[in-house]
């Protein structure tokens, strides 16, 4: 009888006075101390009523109070559902409805704009803030140390989170205990962690990259995090001399080399910098290596499968590539009209197979059955190839996603709202490069005949109603979008069109 996450990532720390949380102040929280805080966590849960399976959604700050919200939904069974603080209270009505969520947790700050969506689910409201105040926090300080740890299966769920999909519709992708202590067993092994790392996080931790990579990677290891609450240069900069390893997203590692001060005396001692979530330019790999003599690590994961590739922690790490699956993980290269296998070197639409493949989709069986096949092949819509060493390469993206500073962004999604706005007949929504974000949003609009678009009422509806990474960054109004003979928009052209408005003018 186990629980197998919370056995592997937490239980192996009882009684260890060792650091685990480094914070941002100089304080620092030990193992023993984040498992006392997470058996309150579990114990507040269940006299709430939460029962093992239950889905827990969190809408709140990074903090070390969060992490242990995680760490006791592990270990009393729920399932743990985290959202993206950027979500409007729109946005999280769809995902508590959808998920039938049995707690919802938000920031203090916004308790008075989601009860509605909580009263409306008969969802209880429960508030956590950043510092670590609330009245979830409350509750929790007049709990008991110690729990129970609640008996789980390798296959039950042990979180939900929510990806966008070209239909408009967000799936609730399904992991489970074996899903994510797989992957953390093949990173750390991968990566080379131990014990005697110490991993500065900067990164959130709604999404996988900075909670089940990074968090699970050192809980497995049992070594420390310097656990910021985001990534700030200055903070980032001081803190760097005490950490080992760093993982982040493409554009925290170009903000680094904006610093003259980054340079190889800040970072010769330091084992790894990793990145993922978008890809790296191959100028910001070889203006880092020439900065640091670091080569940076990418990876390549998503929502659905958390990581499934990475360039060698031993051995050439190639710009432009996202390296060679990961243990126990086989990937393909497929045409995406027949599903056959592609010979090395050839484009296709890339298909995955392992233990870190997702469930499938919450409540979503016909979706499921459309991009989980039988065979335990995932498609993952991303067009890549295989070079005749190995190397994967993610050459395009299916679907049309867009990946800016590490979020992805499903155009569908925000070409439904816009098309829902007086005067506009129809949009597109395009990503484009930026120097910063590594591609960002344009949407392009046509008018309604005889309508003028007022831009600035369009852009307040985007502010209201679209979570800020999601927001286009430009808007532009064309007489008609261009099609193809069947009639499809061709948005290659658009991109093509609109490729360097976000570049810096020459000269």
């Amino acid at each position: 009888m186990s629980n197998p996450l919370f056995d592997a990532l937490f239980a192996p720390h009882a009684g260890r006075d060792t650091a685990f949380l480094h914070h941002a102040d100089g304080q620092t929280t030990t193992h023993t101390a984040f498992l006392e805080e997470a058996a309150r966590y579990a114990n507040a849960l269940v006299s709430l009523g939460v029962a093992p399976g239950d889905r827990v959604a969190v809408h709140i700050q990074k903090s070390p109070q969060a992490l242990a919200l995680y760490a006791g939904c592990v270990q009393s069974g729920a399932v743990f559902l985290p959202l993206n603080t950027a979500y409007t209270p729109a946005e999280l009505a769809y995902f508590v409805a959808d998920s039938e969520a049995a707690l919802f947790v938000c920031d203090p700050a916004e308790e008075a704009d989601l009860t509605s969506v909580a009263t409306a689910n008969t969802c209880p409201l429960w508030t956590l803030a950043g510092d670590g105040t609330g009245t979830l926090a409350d509750l929790v300080g007049r709990q008991d140390t110690q729990f129970d740890t609640v008996v789980r299966d390798a296959d039950d769920l042990a979180a939900l989170l929510y990806t966008s999909g070209t239909t408009g519709r967000s799936k609730g992708a399904m992991l489970t205990h074996r899903n994510l202590l797989s992957n953390a067993q093949a990173l750390v092994r991968g990566w080379h962690f131990t014990a005697e790392d110490v991993l500065l996080h900067a990164l959130p931790i709604f999404h996988s990259h900075g909670l089940f990579v990074a968090s699970n990677v050192t809980l497995l290891a049992g070594g420390a995090m310097i656990f910021l609450p985001k990534f700030d240069l200055e903070t980032v900069l001081d803190h760097l001399p005490k950490a080992t390893a760093m993982m982040g997203v493409p554009t925290f590692y170009t903000r680094l080399l904006d610093d003259p001060r980054f340079d190889r005396d800040l970072t010769g001692h330091m084992r790894v910098f990793i990145s993922g979530s978008a890809p790296l330019l191959a100028e910001t790999h070889e203006r880092f290596e020439a900065r640091t003599r670091h080569r940076i690590l990418e990876r390549y994961g998503m929502t659905e499968t958390s990581m499934n590739t990475s360039n060698p922690y031993e051995g050439e790490r190639r710009a432009g590539t996202v390296g060679f699956p990961l243990p126990e993980i086989e990937v393909k290269v497929c045409d995406p009209d027949t599903g056959a296998t592609l010979p090395n070197g050839e484009i296709g639409v890339l298909e995955v197979r392992g233990p870190n493949v997702f469930k499938g989709y919450w409540r979503m069986p016909e979706k499921t059955a459309q991009e989980l096949h039988a065979d335990g092949f995932f498609v993952t819509g991303d067009l890549a190839q295989i070079d005749a060493d190995g190397y994967v390469s993610i050459v395009g993206r299916g679907k049309d996603l867009i990946i800016s500073g590490g979020f992805n962004i499903y155009p569908k999604e925000i070409e439904l709202f816009l098309d829902a706005l007086d005067g506009v007949q129809e949009s597109a929504v395009i990503g484009v490069p930026h120097p910063d974000f590594g591609e960002s949003v344009v949407a392009v609009l046509v008018a309604q005949s005889g309508a003028t678009l007022d831009l600035p009422r369009i852009e307040a509806a985007l502010k209201r109603d679209l979570a800020g990474f999601k927001r286009p960054r430009r808007v532009e109004i064309l007489s008609a979008l261009p099609r193809n003979s069947m009639g499809k928009v061709q948005k290659n052209q658009l991109r093509e069109r609109y490729q360097r408005v976000f570049q810096p003018v020459d000269g």
